[in-house]
């Protein structure tokens, strides 16, 4: 064969191959296939039902959505997954629910889905997810059993997830010459000094009901200034002084704060703030739809964010929701392209202007989003200092959590000596811990 004619083959070979490239459908052989997927009642994924009538027009995959209250949601869950053959093919997970699904074998490891190159679409740019959300809500059989680490593994992607940010009333602060606090001491004296320059107006709105909503609220603090539930060895230390400094934080922020504070769980604290009754509120980032919805705010156009106040450390808290392929669902392969397509930077981009929380840094910095929803810049440089070791990730947490929420409920309504508070707290996990087994190798 001549070199020319060798040539000519040679071309003819490559153009097919990339004409066939160019034709290539990942999708094809999963058309007219419906998934169940099972997902919370919640803002994001109110605006995730938005997008999926793209997803199934450009793959031809159907999607029926399950959308429940996430209590009931997590409840539905348990029974599902726990059957032989479960009737979701993907679900969002509440992040503490990680620690239960994953020692359960219920949920599927993802690799094998990222190395199967039928499946796996190169340019998703794994290293652009918020790498703190990916570590709290995804992996697990790292450091700690619960983190990333040279063990872990990956069980699922963050979707909905959640850090905390500072928002404060623009216009009290200009009103008055305040400066946003940066610091812990600044955030607190502000919030006690509100109430006497606006009288009838809380400093800041906080979570303090008793239970989950002051361990919660109890948390936000610890990490910042130093503190921790366990050290490295799961000895508790949250009686340490950092865990009483915390406290410290709570019962002054509550005590300065509006009328009736020490009961507010996560609705009545947020409900505060909408109606203009504190000025300032610490907590997730989901609220930032409703503050600037007339139908559900008086505050519209008055809300500024910050970072999360500076500790001894820069800190804010890493949650809400990741999406998840159980063990025993009957389209898996589907379900993960659909998983796929809704974090991907395209999916990222599109549930950000629907009114979602996206889970990618690109999208905090994407001029159209930005240009929608200001705040996302803001939110996006709070997300760079995200913890993923906020709050342990592990199947006794739930227990320990309820029993730290109803202790701090007694300081902040009963004057509970806070070292007693803790120091009890410390000794009772301590048993919980034990009784579980964590101390056999020590």
């Amino acid at each position: 064969m001549s070199n020319s004619l060798k040539s000519t083959v040679v071309g003819l070979a490559a153009t097919a191959c990339m004409a066939g490239s160019a034709l290539a459908n990942p999708y094809e052989d999963y058309a007219g296939t419906t998934l169940i997927v099972n997902f919370p009642a919640h803002p994001h994924y109110d605006a995730v039902m938005k997008i999926l009538p793209e997803f199934t027009e450009e793959t031809g995959i159907e999607v029926e959505v399950d959308q429940l209250p996430y209590l009931k949601m997590r409840e539905r869950q348990t029974l599902e997954l726990g059957q032989d053959e479960g009737e979701y093919d993907l679900i969002a997970y509440v992040v503490f629910s990680k620690a239960d699904y994953v020692f359960a074998d219920q949920l599927e490891n993802l690799a094998k889905y990222f190395m199967n190159p039928k499946l796996a679409d190169p340019s998703y740019d794994a290293g652009d997810l918020i790498d703190g959300y990916v570590y709290n809500i995804g992996f697990a059989g790292g450091d700690k059993g619960y983190l990333e680490g040279a063990t872990g593994s990956l069980f699922g992607i963050p979707y909905g997830s959640e850090t905390s940010v500072l928002g404060y009333r623009k216009d009290i602060f200009e009103k008055h010459g305040l400066e946003v606090p940066e610091t812990y001491d600044e955030l607190l004296e502000i919030a006690c000094k509100i109430p006497e320059l606006e009288p009838g107006m809380g400093g800041l709105s906080s979570r303090a009901a008793s239970g989950h909503h002051a361990a919660h609220a109890f948390l936000l603090h610890l990490n910042p200034l130093g503190g921790a539930i366990f050290d490295d060895q799961w000895n508790p230390v949250v009686n340490n002084e950092a865990g009483v400094k915390a406290a410290e934080a709570l019962k002054t922020i509550v005590d300065c704060g509006p009328e009736g504070a020490t009961n507010f769980g996560f609705g009545e604290a947020l409900g505060s703030f909408l109606n203009g009754d504190t000025a300032m509120f610490l907590d997730t980032t989901v609220v930032a739809g409703q503050i600037d919805d007339p139908a559900k705010s008086q505050v519209v156009g008055k809300v500024g964010w910050a970072l999360h106040p500076m500790g001894v450390e820069r800190a804010s808290q890493t949650g809400g929701f990741g999406i998840g392929i159980p063990s025993n669902a009957e389209n898996k392969e589907a379900a993960f392209l659909l998983m796929q397509w809704l974090t991907s930077k395209e999916g990222d981009k599109l549930v950000a202007m629907a009114g979602g929380n996206p889970s990618r840094f690109s999208t905090h910095a994407d001029a159209d989003v930005n240009a929608k929803y200001p705040h996302m810049a803001t939110f996006g440089e709070a997300l760079k200092h995200a913890d993923p070791d906020w709050r342990p990730i592990i199947p006794v947490w739930g227990k320990i959590n309820a029993d730290l929420g109803t202790t701090l409920s007694k300081v902040l309504t009963e004057d509970l000596d806070i070292q007693e508070a803790l120091d009890g707290v410390a000794e009772r996990t301590k048993d919980v811990m034990t009784e579980a087994g964590y101390y056999t190798w020590n």
